[in-house]
């Protein structure tokens, strides 16, 4: 089964990670859950500061 990578310097879709793991994020099963990478990687990081904001009162 074939694997899906979003490459954070190109901002494009790989298909079984074709760049080094620096620029990859994944794996993903479609390449509709790669390309949707990054609002996942912001909607995550935005749950994580509420909760050190939580933390900070």
């Amino acid at each position: 089964m074939a694997q899906y990578w979003y490459n954070v310097e190109t901002h494009e879709v790989e298909k079984n990670a074709q760049s080094g793991w620096k620029s990859l994020i994944g794996p993903y099963d479609s390449r509709e859950e790669a390309e949707a990478a990054l609002a996942k990687v912001r909607e995550r990081n935005e749950v994580a500061d509420a909760f050190d904001e939580e933390d900070d009162a």
